[in-house]
């Protein structure tokens, strides 16, 4: 976030927690203080939820492998998949 946009939208986070705040909305301030605190350990380290989502697909993806190639299970067939997708 480059320029007046990290620190607007700081300044407009704090505004929503303290109107929702002050107007009893407990549960709407805990969420925009969430999205808060997203914003700045985004910004401070430069990983996003979608890096945590890549990282969690890619060590799903090893630790499967070659399942079924590796247990003898056959009843899986990509291909046929593939053409009743189409």
């Amino acid at each position: 976030m480059d320029g007046f946009l990290y620190p607007v939208s700081l300044l407009v986070v704090a505004l929503l927690v303290f109107s929702f705040y002050r107007t009893h909305n407990n549960i709407l301030a805990l969420i925009v203080l969430f999205v808060g605190i997203y914003i700045v350990y985004t910004h401070e380290t430069g990983s996003t939820a979608t890096d945590w989502k890549n990282d969690i697909v890619e060590s799903v993806d090893k630790s499967v492998g070659k399942y079924n190639s590796e247990r003898g299970i056959s009843k899986y067939d990509e291909k046929k998949l593939k053409e009743e997708i189409k």
